[in-house]
């Protein structure tokens, strides 16, 4: 299974030290160079398994949705390759995929991945950390949401 992924998701889990979990979940994790950039302001180094390809061409509709770089070429690398999942966050990035066509999660559906796949016994401690180590917010009815579809309480 392969996954494109943008900057926040994986940066997210770098800075918790769970990166394998992305991995554990898809057999080929892709980035573009756009990301990996991004990705290089804040982390020291990247995985090696995490390998990284330029789209060929950006489309219009993706070039001018207001996009940042990552996100841009990572929607335009995954209408080209067509994985199994592009892993992003930012709600304006997520919808111009969906209306591509692509199958979109974010971090909070990773999460609920690995658990549902026995690789984290618990999401709420694993977002707690997250959010303490201030990569990331979520909405709280989201985060009731998520916990509640693995059978844990958010507050």
């Amino acid at each position: 299974m392969l996954v494109i992924s943008d900057t926040s998701p994986l940066s997210a889990l770098l800075l918790a030290g769970r990166e394998s979990l992305v991995k554990q979940i898809f057999d080929r994790v892709m980035i573009p160079k756009a990301v990996e950039k991004e990705l290089l302001h804040a982390h020291s180094a990247l995985p090696a398994w995490i390998e990284i390809l330029s789209p060929l061409d950006i489309p219009l509709s993706v070039s001018e949705a207001g996009l940042d770089p990552g996100e841009t070429e990572a929607i335009a690398l995954a209408l080209e390759l067509r994985p199994d999942a592009i892993l992003m966050d930012e709600r304006l990035g997520r919808r111009l995929a969906v209306r591509h066509g692509l199958k979109v999660t974010g971090l909070l559906g990773l999460l609920v991945m690995a658990r549902q796949k026995n690789l984290i016994k618990e999401v709420r401690p694993l977002i707690h950390e997250m959010i303490a180590k201030g990569s990331c917010w979520f909405d709280q009815a989201l985060l009731e949401t998520v916990c509640n579809s693995v059978g844990e309480r958010w507050s």
